[in-house]
């Protein structure tokens, strides 16, 4: 099977529990044609570099996919037809990377940053 990043970006008027239900039909359609869904990291509502479809925001999502070639076209095929999708797009990569990516792993270190200087006392 071959291994994919797939990214998908939500229009940004649906709640956030519609698009982590979006990653889930995701995760079913996967699993249905024989494939793995290895990570999903819901990045949350974030601005967009340009409106597509008059919208300014979208809730993005990244998932790493293990999957044959026909379940990820399958896969593109329906969100195509999903009108709550704005963009996606999938890349073909030579292994998976299970770390966070570079958006989450920014968010974990200003947390972190925060929680140490809550816990100086004044």
């Amino acid at each position: 099977m071959a291994k994919y990043e797939h990214v998908v970006i939500a229009r940004q008027d649906i709640s956030p529990q519609q698009a982590e239900a979006l990653n889930e039909q995701i995760k079913t359609l996967i699993e249905e044609n024989g494939g793995h869904i290895a990570k999903i990291e819901y990045w949350g509502l974030r601005n967009l570099t340009y409106r597509i479809k008059k919208n300014r925001k979208g809730h993005y999502s990244l998932l790493a996919i293990d999957a044959p070639a026909p379940a990820v076209k399958e896969l593109e095929r329906q969100l195509g037809i999903n009108e709550d999708v704005l963009r996606y797009m999938t890349i073909r990569m030579d292994e998976l990377n299970l770390e966070l990516s570079p958006i989450l792993a920014k968010r974990e270190r200003e947390r972190e940053r925060e929680r140490r200087f809550d816990d100086v006392p004044v």
